[in-house]
């Protein structure tokens, strides 16, 4: 099985957002993703996270793709309804990048309105999620107890996540 392993050292830098952190309660930070979308009108919207996935659809807000685990902060999660055109099922072991969850998303992606159940842990795979969408699109993940991150897909961001994974221990 091949995949992406995370390192100590960037354990600690990862904890810094990818992209614009948006802190705030659950509303706030559905009404800022709101005015984002309509504003900026992104290509894609994809989120990561069962948390804001769950606020985001049941807010109204329409993504295109969505990368969820079933848990919340160690425990499980609450079940919302998305109604996607499909559903697509892939392992991610907690730190790791594997490439079956990478090609889940690649295919979610190209197909638009799929959610990615993933076993295990979907954390690391917004990094995954900027490689593959296009520019111009919108990748939104939690930031826990704190709010929101939005991360705008462009070649520099794409450039950032590239140097992400090249920390990373690949194993194959």
């Amino acid at each position: 099985m091949q995949y992406y392993a995370l390192t100590e050292a960037l354990r600690h830098s990862l904890k810094q957002p990818l992209g614009q952190l948006v802190a705030g309660t659950e509303s706030e930070c559905d009404r800022i993703l709101a005015n984002v979308i309509a504003t900026e009108k992104p290509r894609m919207l994809i989120l990561v996270g069962d948390t804001i996935s769950r606020n985001a659809v049941s807010s109204g807000i329409e993504p295109n793709v969505l990368i969820i685990d079933k848990m919340e902060k160690r425990g499980k999660a609450a079940p919302f309804l998305f109604q996607g055109r499909r559903i697509i099922r892939t392992k991610n072991h907690p730190g790791r990048i594997e490439i079956e969850a990478w090609h889940a998303i690649e295919q979610a992606v190209k197909e638009g309105h799929t959610l990615v159940e993933v076993d295990g842990e979907e954390d690391l795979l917004a990094i995954v999620a900027v490689l593959t969408a296009p520019n111009d699109s919108i990748i939104v993940y939690g930031q826990p107890s704190v709010g929101i991150v939005i991360v705008r897909v462009s070649e520099i961001m794409k450039s950032e996540a590239k140097k992400i994974l090249d920390v990373m221990e690949r194993v194959d």
